[in-house]
């Protein structure tokens, strides 16, 4: 029968060169069912491994779970589509969401979503300390290590959160997951009821698990949220520890986690006989690899002729139209011209904030009965050239009409953040020109 341990180490985390024994971890052991076989807290690695020897248990996959503060969570909008491209453009993608060197980080790529693929970036050098700590383990061997955040199940829920002691475990349906001192909970709901730029006023469900213990502690922050305007919550009892939880959501697919064993933290397999019966089939391959190389490379040689064919090509009309570059080739033709075109965009007019308020109130006085649209706030980005107005109307088409004579003008006008309420419809104009 096949078993899983998840292992997740209790604060405070020791230190393996001094105390290699030191670290304790709470436990469970599941069967090929999910049922719980076996489970501890504030035990160390050798008791762990003491129980499984006594219960005769080989070959069980360890799961090890790390702090969900310690790994960050970020999107990566790649279009590709085979792996070893994604994962050539994945610093690239990732590297202005970080806060340090993306060369100093590890990058593990999770399942793409609607928002791109789920990445997981955390410090190479912390990388190597939770590898060392959940590695060589007897009578295991190791399959994954994830954040523990990222584990809590979402279902129907828009988010998850798990009362864990001081800190909450917080988890999306977008596959976002985060850790953070409770005290900070009521403060981060604020921003989970906000609605984005675009989207009309909607219900935010959200989960709250934790032992009976833990809610009627919490009792008056959970009362809180429940007061938000948006806020939909619902609580759930735990009758253990949340590592239950976590490995119950996981072993059922409840969840999908970003395993961090990737790359130069990949799991090798060191059992060379289980590879035994395969070499047959791995010699018909590496034939056909061989065979296969030799055709990419006649094709590879083929198609740079070509490349260099069309490159000539290329120059030539661009010596016709700019004979006096000579700095200009083939390798950077493409950047040259698209930085003229972004210098000339960048030159072309655009309105000031003076003449959008004048085209704006022009606009606005010449709207009926327009004293039911008010005006609560303007701001104005010189940077970017745009005027934001926050508008309030009897009736949603005074604000449409308004955008729709601006954009008759010449003007870029959009509304968005639109809420409708039982006196009216409110809304942020942006307006930009040029």
């Amino acid at each position: 029968m096949s078993y899983r341990l998840y292992a997740r180490p209790v604060p405070p985390f020791a230190d393996l060169d001094t105390e290699p024994d030191g670290q304790l971890f709470n436990w469970v052991l599941l069967d090929a069912s999910g049922d719980v076989q076996a489970q501890g807290t504030g035990d160390t690695r050798a008791h762990i491994e003491q129980t499984l020897g006594q219960n005769a248990l080989e070959h069980v996959r360890l799961i090890g779970l790390i702090p969900g503060d310690e790994a960050l969570f970020c999107f990566a909008n790649i279009p590709a589509k085979q792996e070893r491209y994604i994962r050539q453009a994945l610093p690239f993608a990732v590297e202005e969401q970080l806060a340090q060197d993306v060369e100093s980080m590890h990058l593990a790529l999770g399942g793409r979503g609607n928002e791109g693929f789920r990445v997981a970036a955390i410090d190479r050098q912390r990388m190597a300390s939770w590898m060392a700590l959940f590695r060589d383990w007897d009578h295991v061997r190791l399959e994954a290590i994830f954040p523990d955040a990222s584990l809590l199940p979402v279902n129907d829920q828009d988010w998850s959160i798990c009362l864990d002691g001081t800190s909450a475990l917080l988890a999306s349906r977008q596959g976002e997951w985060l850790k953070m001192q409770i005290a900070n909970l009521e403060i981060f709901s604020d921003t989970l009821a906000a609605p984005s730029e675009d989207e009309v006023v909607a219900e935010v469900r959200v989960a709250v698990f934790g032992t009976q213990q833990e809610l009627d502690h919490q009792k008056p922050l959970l009362t809180s949220l429940s007061n938000s305007r948006r806020l939909v919550v619902s609580h759930q009892t735990l009758e253990l520890m949340p590592l239950e939880l976590l490995a119950h959501a996981h072993h059922h697919h409840y969840c999908q986690p970003v395993n961090l064993c990737q790359g130069g933290f990949a799991i090798s397999n060191e059992n060379g006989g289980a590879w035994r019966p395969w070499r047959p089939v791995i010699a018909i391959a590496g034939l056909w690899f061989v065979l296969q190389l030799g055709v990419e490379l006649g094709l590879g040689f083929y198609h740079q002729a070509k490349a260099e064919d069309l490159n000539a090509q290329a120059m030539s009309v661009y010596r016709d139209a700019f004979p006096q570059d000579t700095r200009t080739h083939a390798g950077n033709v493409k950047n040259v011209l698209l930085g003229e075109l972004r210098v000339a965009s960048q030159d072309g007019p655009r309105e000031d904030f003076l003449a959008l308020m004048k085209r704006t109130g022009q606009q606005y006085s010449m709207l009926p009965a327009n004293d039911s649209v008010q005006f609560n706030s303007i701001n104005y980005s010189r940077a970017r050239g745009e005027l934001v107005v926050d508008l309030r109307a009897d009736d949603y088409s005074k604000l449409s009409a308004l955008r729709t004579g601006l954009n008759q003008q010449g003007l870029d006008a959009n509304i968005g953040s639109v809420v409708n309420e039982a006196s009216g419809a409110r809304g942020r104009l942006t307006i930009s020109g040029g």
